[in-house]
């Protein structure tokens, strides 16, 4: 798979060549006197700006620690689980012979728990110890099996699954000694190995929990840091900086500086959260990141770039537009359903691992391909061309959408006292 990651560098250099070019040749002023070193320098300036606003903001630290603090709830609390193993006490009134009791711990072996055995001098003291809890199952002369409370049929408490368990390998251990086999022979049965299983058909990969959690933290990034955008531009329209700013800069410097600077934040708690997760994982022994494979993990990230770069011209655009905060969720609310679309639906592919027509459609659409097209990968149901063709289509669909939000925001960015509706700004 190292093709789609060279074939998309390469897709990624032609584009922002293209991108120069093009600007180059539609401003023939600045060709001819400041030059693109001085257009790169200005948006460069803005968004070192942005860089150094959001990271002395309180929502960005509280925001990263919570992160953070999930992320490593994941992490650690399967490895406290996992190395918490349950106890189960089986009382015993009488004598077991070695291989009785060589069956309750395979018993206990199958059903995930340790087996402490207790011995007990009578039947009422294992009944008082059945009724205190000191015990929780007990045996009577390796033949016969009490409880303190029959739970019922098709019952999965650990108690319950022990007893049958026992009860099933005990009534073995009789039935080969009632037949005239000896504890060796018995032995060697409970130790035999199985049949070798041989598929036809390759089963498919499953979808580990690191790959939905990816899902999750792309959703939540995504409209984090698109959020980040619309409210910083919509907050310089009601401080009149941007009146101030554009003074100095273009329209098109201005926008573009902002989306740069969040989007360098974005990617810069993405990769601290990336980096804490796999330090932590393997501090801890965590098995959190095995079965993931590192294509997983690349997609999800350049898939995070490609998603953000798309939707912050839109939301950038919509920002321009808003004159107050309470106005914010109704500008954000239809631009983010295509995102929350492509989330429901890369969570219900990844629970059933399959993934149908439409869901591969929608990988190759750039609103919901940056959800979509991970778990494609994930699932390995994905050739490294599909990969390429979603992203070119998605930086094509990139380049159209920040022309038209250029336009949206040099017409609404100045216009004050009322919200702008989209039919004054689309309109010629």
């Amino acid at each position: 798979m190292k093709g789609v990651l060279v074939a998309l560098v390469v897709v990624v250099v032609v584009a922002l060549r293209l991108w120069r070019r093009r600007t180059t040749s539609r401003d023939p002023g600045r060709r001819a006197g400041l030059g693109l070193e001085s257009m790169s320098s200005l948006v460069g300036l803005i968004a070192a700006r942005e860089v150094r606003e959001r990271l002395r903001g309180r929502i960005f630290k509280v925001g990263t620690l919570l992160i953070l603090l999930v992320v490593a709830a994941a992490i650690v609390i399967p490895v406290i689980h996992h190395s918490t193993t349950a106890t189960q006490r089986v009382g015993v009134v009488g004598a077991l012979s070695p291989i009785q009791s060589e069956a309750i711990l395979v018993s206990g072996s199958n059903v995930g728990v340790r087996i402490e055995f207790v011995d007990l001098t009578s039947v009422a003291e294992a009944q008082r110890g059945l009724r205190q809890g000191t015990v929780d199952l007990v045996v009577i002369d390796g033949h016969h099996l009490v409880v303190d409370r029959a739970d019922g049929a098709g019952s999965t408490s650990t108690s319950t699954q022990l007893a049958d368990s026992v009860a099933r390998n005990l009534g073995l251990v009789d039935a080969m000694l009632a037949v005239g086999l000896t504890p060796h022979q018995i032995g060697q049965l409970a130790h035999s190995s199985t049949l070798t299983v041989t598929s036809l058909t390759k089963a498919k990969a499953p979808v580990s929990g690191v790959s939905i959690i990816g899902i999750i933290l792309l959703f939540v990034m995504l409209s984090q840091y698109n959020t980040w955008v619309l409210i910083g531009v919509m907050e310089e329209k009601t401080s009149r900086v941007v009146e101030v700013l554009l003074a100095t800069v273009r329209p098109v410097q201005l926008l573009a500086g902002k989306v740069i600077g969040i989007g360098t934040v974005a990617f810069g708690q993405a990769a601290l959260i990336v980096v804490f997760a796999i330090v932590l994982g393997k501090s801890v022994g965590s098995n959190f990141l095995q079965g993931t494979a590192p294509l997983e993990l690349v997609s999800t990230l350049v898939w995070l770039v490609l998603g953000f770069a798309f939707y912050s011209w839109v939301y950038a655009a919509a920002g321009s537009m808003a004159e107050r905060q309470d106005q914010v969720q109704s500008l954000a609310l239809p631009l983010s359903l295509p995102i929350l679309f492509g989330y429901i639906m890369a969570l219900t592919a990844a629970g059933t691992q399959s993934a149908s027509t439409f869901f591969k459609v929608l990988a190759y659409l750039p609103p919901t391909a940056p959800l979509t097209m991970p778990v494609l990968v994930g699932l390995g149901q994905v050739t490294w061309w599909g990969f390429v063709l979603s992203a070119i289509l998605t930086i094509a669909s990139t380049f159209a959408v920040a022309r038209l939000a250029g336009k949206i925001y040099r017409r609404a960015i100045l216009r004050t006292g009322r919200r702008v509706r989209w039919k004054e700004v689309l309109s010629r």
